[in-house]
């Protein structure tokens, strides 16, 4: 072919002065993520946004989002593209239903420890009793946990009110006996009352003992050792009768670890391979967690500026995620 058929045929296809329109398998493109409104999530956004956009060359956008609005968007619309820390326990069926009829995919287990509920003791005072490893353990010594209001007797610390946690401790507050066994159970009425009387009682090396969750900032900055049940979790009595109000009957019962998944639509697991490929590599501990997210706290930082912390303190956990060439390429915009 001559260079003057080429140029004709050039220009046949594409058009005077344009280019070709090559196809790129590893482009990224468009990318909608929903930036949820409680910390641990709204962090993973960001870390997420600052690697595809960085290291990809993605165009990310996020978008505000809570777990029943944006999974019911995902599942009904096809969007946000990707949602980074859902709990399943709250969507449970919906999901399988939408697993099942591919409309939308599980990439990973975000949280490699699942979410975490249960009955804490500060970690110092866990140390120096080694005896104390399961609630019932703890009831034995309400010498330990000394109300507030009256030393004589123990204290429970409840979760905050109006929370479903409030009436699963008031359910097993009663299951294992522990009015009978010098315990009262105290209201801290809202969740930074809850943190607060964690606090207090780490500044005075105080005993403390009751609900609380994993990953937090709490638990970052503060270190809690969680308690054993004594028992497995019944997963029908919980749904039946630990985990409902006026419960005639409960009996102890473990509190289930709920199953923490970044999930995206199935069309856009099937068109970006690119984004796919680093969501499926993508989780970390609730130990980490509660580390940045208590930088976070003291630092009064953005979700942003935490994922930046995150980014710049621990490379070693990011990096194992992607390649060392898009790990070169986040790193020179820290």
């Amino acid at each position: 072919m001559t260079k003057l058929e080429f140029s004709l045929l050039f220009s046949l296809c594409f058009g005077a002065g344009a280019a070709p329109a090559l196809a790129d398998e590893g482009s990224c493109g468009a990318v909608s993520i929903a930036e949820m409104n409680w910390a641990s999530a709204g962090v993973a956004a960001w870390v997420d946004k600052i690697i595809l956009e960085e290291g990809y060359g993605c165009d990310v956008t996020l978008v505000t989002g809570d777990t029943m609005p944006t999974f019911a968007s995902m599942n009904e619309k096809g969007e946000p593209d990707i949602a980074p820390e859902l709990w399943a326990n709250a969507v449970k069926l919906a999901l399988d239903a939408a697993v099942a009829e591919d409309r939308m995919v599980i990439s990973a287990n975000i949280l490699t420890d699942g979410g975490v509920e249960g009955w804490w003791i500060p970690q110092y005072l866990a140390d120096a009793h080694p005896e104390i490893r399961t609630v019932e353990d703890a009831l034995k010594h309400p010498e330990l946990f000394p109300d507030p209001e009256d030393p004589s007797k123990g204290a429970l610390f409840n979760c905050p009110s109006g929370w479903n946690c409030q009436v699963s401790t008031e359910n097993l507050y009663r299951a294992y006996g522990a009015e009978a066994k010098g315990f009262e159970l105290v209201d801290t009425g809202s969740a930074a009352g809850l943190d607060g009387s964690i606090a207090n009682a780490y500044e005075r090396k105080q005993g403390w003992f009751g609900y609380y969750w994993a990953p937090t900032a709490i638990l970052g900055k503060y270190p809690m050792a969680r308690l054993e049940a004594g028992v497995p979790n019944d997963k029908a009595a919980w749904d039946a009768c630990t985990s409902q109000p006026d419960c005639p009957d409960p009996k102890p019962n473990a509190y289930p670890t709920s199953d923490v998944f970044t999930v995206v639509t199935k069309a856009f697991s099937e068109k970006n391979a690119v984004a796919m490929d680093y969501l499926k590599a993508r989780s970390w501990s609730n130990d980490l967690v509660g580390k940045f997210l208590a930088w976070q706290t003291d630092n009064q930082g953005t979700n942003e500026d935490t994922a930046y912390h995150f980014l710049e303190t621990y490379p070693d956990v990011w990096k194992a995620w992607v390649s060392p060439e898009v790990a070169a390429k986040v790193e020179a915009t820290l």
